[in-house]
């Protein structure tokens, strides 16, 4: 089957030896390498590919502008700090995939099909998640997505430019959203739904996403020594984060959420430096936008500052014709999740779209220990292909 042979050429890209995990970063030249093997995959097939001005990829089998709009699957290549295998790549190899099992069987679509390879999804290197499908939605302003920086202080727009796009193209692209009359996006699920679900579903189908957002918190204090510093005379910032994490926990309890801070950066970072400045990143998401803004305003309480929000994405529901229909025929069941996609932003604007989420036994994800059974990720495949007839 190709999706085996392409997953096998997927594997080394971007891997660290040490974790296991992936380090696949956007405009970095791990980004770059899968980039280049999806233009390579594109072109084998004979697909026209174009690229938006966010520079997610789009390879069309067919003329979206002459006989469009078109059905597009796909999903994203990149991953969090050692990520596991199947976020973002399995909905991409399966897209390919499926195609080439309908193409063996003679299958010929109605209108236009396109597969989509969305940039920067997971925001790893700049923080903001789903930039690329946020950019040309313009969810995104086209200014700030320039100006984020990563760790070492680079720009969007530099590694952009170093990677050869244009970031003076950023910006909403209503052209290339245009040619999209359905989006479908198929990946690996991110909990254990499908695994404690009765009976034997490899796949089910998204119902809706959770409200979500991250919000940077600026804990300042003032740096002295550690050892000649009497505990009663320090101003350490180290203590309110301290008393953020573990507000964090409470809150999200207290009010059915989630909330995680597991990014932090230390200044000036020292051994034996009490801290000036601490900043820690904040992910909350939970069913009720109401609750989840609840645990942000109770984490900033405890930590005696304002956070400030990064980015948020309110309550998506999938399209429910689409989802009825999809779940229908597949015979599979639907949930929800909490997880932020590039599905959610398109439908946020407006484009009809549903998510499929193949079974994952380990019900973890962003990690090595990500899994799904080749038999599950093929069954996944058999399932795009049967999805692509009926809308295709």
């Amino acid at each position: 089957m190709t999706f085996d042979r392409m997953w096998t050429d997927l594997q080394p890209v971007g891997r660290d030896p040490r974790s296991g995990g992936y380090r696949r970063f956007a405009w970095t030249a791990e980004d770059a390498a899968l980039r280049e093997w999806f233009t390579g995959e594109a072109a084998v097939r004979g697909l026209d590919l174009t690229t938006d001005r966010a520079g997610n990829l789009w390879a069309w089998w067919g003329n979206p502008d002459a006989d469009g709009p078109g059905l597009v699957v796909g999903s994203h290549l990149d991953s969090v700090p050692d990520g596991g295998a199947f976020d973002g790549p399995l909905g991409v190899v399966s897209a390919l995939a499926a195609l080439d099992a309908l193409r063996e069987r003679g299958w010929a679509p109605r209108r236009p099909l396109g597969i989509a390879v969305f940039a920067d999804e997971e925001g790893a290197r700049f923080g903001v998640a789903c930039a690329g499908s946020r950019i040309i939605t313009g969810a995104l302003d086209a200014d700030r997505a320039r100006g984020l920086t990563d760790a070492d202080g680079t720009t969007v727009a530099e590694a952009m430019a170093k990677a050869g796009h244009d970031p003076t193209h950023v910006g909403p692209d209503p052209e290339a959203l245009r040619r999209v009359g359905a989006f479908v996006e198929l990946h690996v699920e991110q909990g254990r739904a499908l695994v404690d679900a009765p009976g034997d579903a490899a796949v089910g189908v998204a119902s809706a996403i959770w409200p979500h957002g991250r919000w940077r918190l600026d804990l300042r204090g003032r740096a002295d020594h550690a050892g000649t510093t009497r505990l009663a005379d320090r101003d350490d910032p180290m203590l309110h984060l301290a008393e953020a994490v573990t507000a964090a926990r409470r809150a999200a309890e207290q009010h059915g959420a989630l909330a995680t801070i597991g990014k932090v950066r230390v200044e000036p970072n020292g051994v034996n430096a009490i801290p000036s400045l601490v900043t820690a990143w904040l992910d909350a998401r939970g069913p009720v936008e109401a609750d989840v803004r609840a645990v942000v305003a109770a984490v900033g309480a405890a930590a005696r500052t304002e956070p400030v929000e990064e980015s948020w994405t309110g309550p998506t529901a999938f399209d429910a014709d689409l989802r009825d229909r999809l779940a229908g025929l597949l015979g599979a069941p639907v949930l929800a999740t909490g997880a932020g996609h590039d599905a959610g932003i398109l439908s946020a604007a407006g484009v009809p779209t549903a998510m499929l989420f193949v079974r994952n036994p380990t019900g973890v994800s962003h990690s090595p220990h990500e899994f799904a059974e080749p038999a599950d990720c093929h069954r996944g495949v058999a399932a795009l292909a049967r999805v692509v007839e009926e809308l295709g």
